[in-house]
């Protein structure tokens, strides 16, 4: 820039000739060796900065995308993970993760059990079966000892994916369940007999913090919080927290956050960014690197009664799930 100029290193704009910096060449030699005076100025390149083989991409979250390693076969094949997708605001994408992530994961040859946990179905109508059609389903698991579950588990017509189905009868459960001993555990001892049939168990929790949530949270390894991009849902975070603490100091030890998923993010809004960008602050490395954009294909496989992955397979959002098994098996279930 020279005195009153302007800089005019953009592309598509020139650069003057008068607004280039002096050339500064050392004073001559005081020798008068008219060799020397004929002699070329030495000219040196400046040295090169450094440039890294691979360029550091910053994700929606704001942070830098980890190298996310393609998912190797089972090896050993032990006692199943079990998470739940918890969050007690509705609409925030619990049972759209399920339906995806159960499938993304079986895509990576993982063994799924999806478990309907919420008395209006939607998972097991979100998969194409109609809940008022079934003969057993996970309220006859929880309450007549003379089920078996294999009897409930039905094929999700996702290769490598089962479901435990539900509907609207699972509402009584929470009712009755108030006066049954070890309350709390029944859903874990019902699960208990097929728990070395898959890798990982997906449990999609109603929108409230009640007992069933209770129980999902007690039979659970790990949570997956999924929250919607958008002020009213980061509000409520605080409240599910503090539910999974009072879980792991008086039911279950074991239990731990394994991620909270962006969901319904629009990078083109300032609000979405901004709920992003306190989300990150709030919860830090616990915010999975993968964000759930908005699109249509979400509802539209809903009602196919099918998974992303398979309804639109190369859509934008069945690779956000893909990739999300990815971060998800590196995180917890690959370790």
């Amino acid at each position: 820039m020279s005195d009153g100029g302007t800089f005019s290193g953009f592309p598509g704009q020139g650069s003057a000739a008068s607004e280039m910096p002096p050339l500064l060449r050392p004073p001559p030699s005081p020798t008068r060796d008219e060799q020397s005076v004929s002699d070329p100025l030495p000219f040196e390149r400046p040295a090169a900065t450094a440039v890294a083989e691979t360029e550091v991409t910053i994700g929606p979250t704001g942070r830098p995308m980890p190298f996310l390693p393609e998912p190797g076969p089972v090896v050993d094949r032990g006692r199943a993970r079990v998470v739940s997708m918890c969050n007690q605001k509705g609409g925030v994408g619990k049972t759209t993760t399920t339906i995806n992530l159960g499938a993304s994961l079986a895509e990576y040859g993982r063994k799924v059990l999806l478990v309907d946990f919420d008395p209006q179905g939607s998972l097991s109508v979100g998969l194409g079966l109609n809940p008022h059609e079934m003969d057993l389903t996970i309220y006859n698991l929880l309450m007549q000892r003379d089920v078996d579950i294999h009897d409930v588990i039905v094929p999700s017509g996702v290769p490598g994916m089962d479901l435990l189905p539900s509907n609207i009868d699972l509402s009584a459960a929470e009712v009755q369940l108030v006066h049954e001993v070890a309350r709390e555990q029944t859903l874990q001892r019902v699960l208990a007999p097929a728990m070395d049939k898959y890798d990982v168990v997906l449990i999609d929790c109603q929108p409230s913090l009640g007992l069933l949530t209770v129980n999902a949270l007690t039979a659970s390894d790990g949570v997956i919080v999924p929250l919607e991009c958008e002020y009213f849902a980061l509000r409520g975070v605080a409240l599910l927290k503090t539910t999974i603490d009072k879980v792991r100091e008086r039911l279950n030890p074991r239990l731990e956050i394994d991620g909270v998923l962006g969901t319904m993010f629009d990078g083109r809004t300032l609000h979405s960014r901004e709920v992003m960008d306190r989300l990150v602050q709030a919860w830090g490395d616990k915010v999975f690197h993968t964000v759930i954009r908005r699109t249509v294909k979400f509802s539209d496989s809903t009602v196919a009664g099918e998974p992303i992955t398979t309804y639109a397979s190369t859509s934008g959002g069945a690779e956000a799930y893909r990739q999300l098994a990815k971060e998800v098996l590196a995180r917890c279930l690959d370790e």
